[in-house]
Order: C-alpha cells, then sequence, then structure tokens
C-alpha cells in the first residue's frame, strides 16, 4: 500500500543517514588520530633530531619547550660535569633532551615520566627515529609514588622545566628526596667533593646531584615554596648559573626508605 510504501522510504532515509553519521563519525575518528601527533625537526648543538610531538597530552607531556634547548646548550659548555654518569631525567616528556645527550656523549641515561604509556611509547618512537637502538630505558613513575627501583643507582637526576604545577611540589620533592637519599652506587665510585665552583669545575658535580633548568616564569612565591620546600626536607639548592639549579644531599643526611 501507498501507506507501506512510505513507511518503507522513511525507514530506507532513516538508515542511509544512520550510515552517513557512523562514517562522518569514523572519519573524524581517523582524524582526530592522524592528527594527534606532530613530527617536527629541531635543531640541536650541532645535531638535528626528528621529534613526535603530542598535539594535545592531558598530561602536558605533549610539546618541546623552548627551555629544552637552553638546558642542552648549557650541558654542551659543561659537559665535564656529565661525563661518565649514569642518568635519570624526571619530566622527559618527548625524550628529546635524553636522545641529544645519548647521541652528543653517549650518555647512560634513562628516561622517566607520568605512569602512562603513551609517553613511554612516544619516547621510543623517537628514539628509533633518532637511530638509538635499543631505545633508551624508561621508568613509569608519578611523583610521589613509591618509586620502583628499590636501590636507585643514578649518581645524575636532571629535569627542565618541570614546575609547572604548585600542587606537585611536595609529591616531587619527595621522588627527588628518596632518589638522593636512597642512592646506592653501582660500582665503587669516589663522590665528589662539593667544594666551591673551582673545585666544581676541576672535580665535577657531586655525586649524587640534582640538575634543574628553570625557564619559565612563575611567581616568585610558587618558585621559592620549591626551594624551601627541599631545604626543609634535607637538601641543599645552589644557583649555578643561567637559571640552572644545583640540589643535593645536605651533609649528615641519613638514609631514609620510601614509605610502601
Amino acid at each position: 500500500t501507498n501507506e507501506e510504501n512510505g513507511h518503507s522510504s522513511l525507514l530506507s532515509i532513516f538508515t542511509l543517514r544512520r550510515r552517513r553519521r557512523r562514517r562522518r563519525s569514523l572519519y573524524e575518528d581517523q582524524t582526530e588520530i592522524h592528527q594527534s601527533y606532530v613530527e617536527r625537526k629541531h635543531q640541536f648543538s650541532g645535531i638535528e633530531l626528528l621529534i613526535r610531538e603530542f598535539s594535545f597530552h592531558q598530561l602536558n607531556a605533549n610539546l618541546l619547550w623552548p627551555g629544552t634547548f637552553a638546558f642542552s646548550e648549557w650541558l654542551v659548555q659543561h659537559q665535564s660535569w656529565i661525563d661518565g654518569r649514569r642518568c635519570l631525567e624526571l619530566g622527559s616528556g618527548t625524550g628529546a633532551l635524553a636522545i641529544f645527550l645519548r647521541k652528543s656523549f653517549n650518555l647512560d641515561i634513562t628516561t622517566s615520566d607520568y605512569d602512562d604509556q603513551e609517553i613511554e611509547e612516544n619516547i621510543a618512537h623517537n628514539c628509533q627515529a633518532n637511530g638509538i637502538t635499543p631505545v633508551l630505558p624508561h621508568i613509569k613513575h608519578s611523583w610521589g609514588d613509591p618509586f620502583p627501583t628499590a636501590d636507585p643507582d643514578w649518581d645524575l637526576v636532571i629535569a627542565s622545566d618541570i614546575l609547572l604545577y604548585v600542587k606537585q611540589y611536595p609529591n616531587l620533592i619527595k621522588s627527588l628526596s628518596y632518589l638522593l637519599k636512597s642512592y646506592k652506587p653501582k660500582e665503587d665510585k669516589a663522590v665528589c667533593p662539593v667544594g666551591n665552583d673551582q673545585n666544581r669545575k676541576r672535580m665535577g658535580l657531586p655525586a649524587p646531584a640534582f640538575l634543574m633548568s628553570w625557564r619559565r616564569r612563575i611567581g616568585k612565591e610558587d618558585e621559592s615554596l620549591f626551594f624551601s620546600g627541599c631545604e626543609d626536607a634535607g637538601l641543599e639548592v645552589e644557583h649555578i648559573g643561567s637559571r640552572v639549579y644545583c640540589i643535593k644531599l645536605r651533609k649528615n643526611i641519613v638514609t631514609i626508605p620510601q614509605e610502601s
């Protein structure tokens, strides 16, 4: 009947519209996946790296920030301070700085960032894209959580522009304190004396030590919260130039095991 034919036509129209919506949705999903990354060539000191970055990442591990390049230049100028060190980078993000240090100085370096699979996979991708195989070791660690390594043997911890969220300062200090206070050398290594700047130029940084470059501008009060928090935790903070800070153990610090 005409009524049945009309009803059938309406069903066909609705079915066609649903199919179109599904195809449109699938296309949008594919476009979103395609646009979730962007690959850029970045010039470091004497090296060009191809780095894949997230267009957006909820944990803010997406883009390569200008402070990374400034810190890499500073490290090139102070290469003797990091030669032969066993290094851990906090807040690695794309892994670009660690990749640069491995390619430039063959530095023994481990990356780390939030406990997030996408970050780890992207760092591995960037390692392979720049000829680092096997990829750099990586530790998934959210600051403040128990550290997955019982006996940390990194004598140098580095980070660039990680003081974004004031609420995370206590967690960062907790993780940093554990890494410095629980440090156990992988081999018998003489700990470099702290000394003054001239001694440091001759002997290098103390072991263990945390080198942090902070280029992004935040309020002085917020910035001081982190440094005073480090001092309250038994650490010593020293500005060693060009907005690079060395944070090390205060003398006579007793090792405190991390909470389970």
